[in-house]
């Protein structure tokens, strides 16, 4: 089963991967020189800040390869669109089995890889084997591990055959990696890809044209592209680690267009935005940050105990003053634009200090005369927060509820820590309580709910107080098997209320990207995969 699959070692790894691929923190406050062919402008082209180098273009490998780069370079079988649409790309067509387990892909004819070679259904199944000579590698991946065979039926047509049905398959074959195509010619003589490539031949949009790690890198359009070809010509990516510097970089007109999360602070995108010289777009909500409380603490295990810390502080107060408006109090634990996140029955929480005080009185903890701290069998009410040192909005955030919970007679103790710390701790179970954000499309919400299943992550443990644990797992592992929708839907319905209900995962706020722009850039729209490139349809006016 899943859940039982997901247990490997090699998950936190790549979930360590997946969260510092996302995460955009800078490091240095050195500005980068780039050679002058690279900040040569046609009218045409667009220039923007990354805070890391592109790396290698390794489609079936994850850090340093940066996400954004290598979708620009190679294509899924199936795209990702808004509100989790699941769209044809290099796939024209697919057919599901009624049992779920195998998937014929009819492949869109006519596709060449930038360096003219044919895209077919024999290296379609070259990159899947090439992928599965390191199953564990990929493995938190869902449908990879249940790959039973893999098949080419003729020159257009492949066969994928997994071991169970799985219904996120299809999902999953929408995501940046490791599921990409590499031409031909990208391959090494042993096929093993996981040890790097020849060079990035991919059936994309772009191409890698010139590259100077930790400087630059300048992709030129694919003039045999097979789809819509994009309108600007040439990306330069100028490698500027510091969000500081990106901001002077920008106002100085070195860059056309800063994207992302985190890539540059609030203060600087909201003081930007008002001097009314640019463009400026604010992405739908790509994730929640939550607070996740471990009912393995005895403060925390009592139910009434965590909602009365969630009535006990002014959320929407809080994200508002914290984000500056740039993100937006959350009422569920998954943003509500993701699949089979639009309908959860659950109670939301509204901002109560009296019902929060009166919840603690009945738990047992009272407020001694005298005192500032609640008691309860002479031990404090007391507990400990850790949050992403390099993050300033979590430290923001952990400073205010530290405020607003002493007036409940809470002591909250505070603790910033790096992020792989953070990580390892979570996972360990040393933890009080913990901000984390769910990953995302295209990996949501199935993703989510088997790292709450997973033991050894943190969440499976965070939850062992509730009263229908054995039941809410029970049904993540029936979730992804069900070939029946509605039946699916009821399920995520009942898991995701059952989860947020009990009080142990507090959502915070919606997390949203940010874009600022020159304005002579038009038609900037966010994708709906969280982790693609933004450039298909921006246009640079002449």
């Amino acid at each position: 089963m899943s859940n039982q699959i997901m247990k490997k070692p090699v998950l936190l790894i790549s979930v360590i991967i997946l969260i510092l691929s996302i995460a955009l923190i800078g490091c240095s406050n050195e500005s980068v020189e780039n050679k002058e062919e690279t900040t040569s402008k046609s009218e045409n082209a667009l220039t923007f800040a990354w805070p890391r180098d592109i790396g290698e273009l390794n489609p079936h490998v994850y850090n340093p390869s940066q996400l954004f780069s290598q979708s620009m370079v190679y294509e899924p079988l199936v795209s990702y669109g808004d509100g989790g649409e699941l769209k044809p790309h290099l796939a024209e067509s697919w057919e599901i089995s009624p049992d779920g387990k195998e998937y014929l892909f009819h492949l869109r004819q006519n596709v060449k890889f930038s360096d003219g070679t044919s895209f077919n259904a024999e290296i379609v199944k070259k990159n899947f084997d090439a992928i599965l000579k390191n199953v564990d590698f990929h493995s938190w991946l869902g449908f990879i591990s249940k790959i039973a065979q893999t098949e080419v039926i003729d020159e257009n047509t492949f066969k994928l055959t997994l071991t169970e049905p799985y219904y996120p398959t299809i999902q999953e074959l929408a995501v940046v990696r490791p599921v990409r195509f590499l031409g031909e010619a990208g391959f090494p003589q042993d096929g093993d890809t996981s040890k790097g490539v020849e060079k990035p031949v991919g059936t994309g949009p772009w191409v890698l044209d010139d590259y100077k790690v930790d400087e630059y890198a300048v992709f030129t359009r694919n003039e045999a592209y097979w789809g819509e070809l994009p309108s600007v010509e040439k990306i330069t990516v100028k490698i500027i680690p510091d969000a500081e510097t990106r901001v002077l970089a920008f106002e100085k007109g070195e860059l056309d267009l800063v994207y992302g999360e985190g890539v540059i602070s609030i203060d600087s995108f909201n003081q930007l935005k008002s001097t009314g010289s640019y463009g400026t777009s604010i992405s739908e909500p790509v994730a929640t940050r939550q607070l996740v409380l471990n009912t393995t603490k005895e403060q925390l295990s009592d139910e009434r105990v965590r909602q009365a810390l969630h009535y006990g502080f002014d959320k929407a107060a809080m994200v508002e003053g914290v984000t500056s408006g740039l993100e937006e109090k959350a009422d569920y634990i998954l943003p509500t634009n993701f699949p089979y996140t639009s309908d959860i029955d659950v109670n939301t929480v509204k901002y109560n200090v009296e019902k929060a005080k009166q919840l603690l009185d009945e738990a047992g903890w009272k407020l001694p005369e005298g005192k500032s701290v609640r008691e309860k069998d002479g031990k404090p009410l007391e507990v400990e927060l850790m949050y992403n040192s390099a993050e300033s909005i979590q430290k923001t955030m952990a400073e205010t509820l530290q405020s607003e919970w002493a007036g409940l007679g809470v002591k909250l103790n505070i603790v910033g820590v790096e992020l792989t710390t953070q990580v390892e701790r979570f996972k360990a179970n040393e933890f009080d309580m913990n901000f984390f954000s769910n990953y995302g499309a295209p990996y949501d919400p199935h993703t989510f709910v088997n790292i709450v299943a997973t033991e050894g992550f943190g969440f499976n443990e965070a939850i062992s107080a509730y009263s229908n644990k054995e039941e809410i797992l029970s049904q993540i592992a029936k979730v992804t098997q069900t070939t029946d929708e509605a039946e699916r839907q009821q399920l995520y319905s009942e898991i995701l209320g059952s989860l947020q209900e009990q009080g142990a995962i507090l959502p915070i706020s919606y997390i949203k990207k940010i874009a600022i722009y020159k304005k002579d850039i038009s038609n900037f729209t966010f994708p709906g995969n969280r982790d693609e490139h933004p450039f298909t349809g921006i246009s640079v006016k002449e």
